[in-house]
């Protein structure tokens, strides 16, 4: 008990000091398990952090500068021009030789849910691949294997979780013996979250003893990056080079040489993959040049013109679909993070339909959006970096993540795509793969990304020889 008052008087002078200090108004009634949870959440939120927010995030709107000039941006392409071959080959030996020194470490943001696919846990765990089911954690370990079995290299990986699936992502885990790695080469650590705010600036209660909390957006796992001591981690590992990519997209190359190399050949602190967008208003941001520098623009705010627009060929001109896979410098996020950095990451504000308890105690569950929520957004890193790049890469090798129960996004679209991407390599590798009436395989195939990381992998590894495939049944190469 008298922890708890210490606690208390702790929160309660902290909470003074910020104007706060209606979040203990129901102390009275709370239990001592209750009063516990409201101290817990309340020492979580660094109120030194967010106390400058209120004035110009939440009782007001940031200042909007408009740009002078919004380009499409220079992009490498996905295979070099006549001019560009000597520096991809020599990009692709650079970033084999940095995985090769250890020099490179696999991050994975992975604090979501999979309530929207139906599946209660988190969404790592979803099972999606189209012949074993095997979910999107093990796709991803299979594929840190594969470049281990390729390069000789184990390559450690960071994955942020969120405090709601935080130990349970770490029981599926271990459930799965580590989907074979090793037990220190995954480390694990949490977001940190973020107030609803009411938009007088008070933090909003979500239960008499909780507070409306929710992650601090994708841009806040550099933060989280440096709070959990995983930089200091990499520092002492020799690792400078961060592949950076989010828990939804199974095709996803883990660790990509070529990529990687780039990055270290042109000197760029935050490197970009970037696919043809599949239409106008896809919902994916925009890579621009926006008075000189290289920005990403969110699909909701590019001007409806310029989402339209056409070059004299008759191609989209901004269509450099923004698809969350990055290759960063951990010098960058060290100077990102710093608390004493001149270029902080900005926060943004959206106004979102939160559930509160108000004076009387009472749960009020709003009709239309009353509460603003604060995040950063990954990509907001690009400007701030030295000689960011763009490299298009084919949506159909690299992206197709799953988002939404059905539909585009969906765990069937995934997992088409996935089957079309072993039927492409098989083909390559001089397998006759027979189509039905839909041009689709006749079965589900499905590549293990630990027997093969891509298509020059796979001819390899089939040492020239088409293996012969039994189309009355799946087909695997595991």
């Amino acid at each position: 008990m008298s922890d708890l008052r210490q606690r208390h008087d702790a929160a309660a002078a902290r909470l003074a000091e910020y104007g706060q200090g209606h979040l203990l108004r129901f102390w009275d009634e709370l239990s001592d398990g209750e009063r516990g949870e409201l101290l817990a959440d309340i020492e979580a939120v660094d109120f030194a952090r967010f106390g400058p927010l209120i004035e110009t995030h939440v009782r007001g709107k940031p200042a909007f500068d408009p740009p002078k000039s919004i380009e499409p941006p220079r992009a490498f392409p996905p295979q070099p021009g006549p001019d560009q071959q000597e520096l991809y080959k020599r990009a692709r030996a650079r970033g084999v030789e940095a995985i090769r020194a250890g020099r490179v470490a696999a991050f994975t943001v992975a604090g979501g849910q999979g309530t929207r696919l139906g599946y209660d846990g988190p969404k790592g765990g979803f099972a999606i691949s189209p012949v074993r089911n095997a979910p999107l954690f093990q796709l991803f370990a299979e594929g840190l294997r594969g470049v281990e079995r390729r390069w000789g290299r184990a390559v450690d990986w960071h994955i942020m979780t969120s405090p709601a699936n935080h130990d349970e992502t770490i029981r599926l885990f271990e459930s799965a013996n580590w989907y074979g790695l090793r037990r220190g080469q995954v480390r694990f650590f949490k977001q940190a979250q973020a107030p609803a705010f009411h938009q007088n600036g008070l933090v909003a209660l979500e239960q008499k003893h909780r507070i409306a909390l929710s992650p601090d957006g994708h841009g806040g796992s550099l933060a989280a990056l440096r709070a959990s001591g995983a930089l200091e981690q990499m520092r002492a590992a020799g690792v400078d080079v961060i592949s950076y990519f989010q828990v939804d997209n199974p095709l996803v190359k883990p660790i990509d040489p070529l990529f990687i190399g780039l990055h270290l050949e042109m000197g760029s602190e935050m490197s970009s993959k970037a696919v043809a967008k599949a239409h106008d208003h896809e919902r994916v941001g925009a890579f621009c040049d926006v008075d000189g520098k290289l920005q990403v623009i969110e699909y909701s705010d590019l001007p409806e013109a310029l989402a339209v627009a056409r070059n004299p060929d008759g191609s989209r001109r901004f269509d450099a679909g923004s698809i969350a896979i990055h290759v960063i410098s951990r010098e960058l996020v060290e100077r990102l993070t710093d608390p004493r950095s001149a270029a902080p990451m900005p926060w943004h504000r959206a106004l979102k339909r939160v559930p509160f308890v108000n004076d009387a105690g009472q749960t009020v569950n709003p009709s239309e959006p009353n509460a603003v929520k604060l995040e950063m957004f990954v990509f907001d890193a690009v400007p701030l970096a030295k000689n960011p790049l763009v490299l298009f890469t084919p949506r159909a090798e690299e992206f197709s993540p799953v988002k939404n129960a059905e539909g585009d996004d969906s765990p069937a679209t995934t997992r088409r795509d996935l089957i079309r991407r072993a039927a492409k390599w098989l083909a390559a590798c001089g397998v006759n793969v027979p189509r039905g009436a839909d041009g689709e395989p006749p079965q589900p195939i499905e590549i293990s990304p630990e027997y093969a990381i891509d298509v020059d992998d796979l001819k390899e590894r089939l040492g020239g020889r088409a293996p012969h495939v039994d189309w009355s049944k799946p087909a695997l190469l595991a």
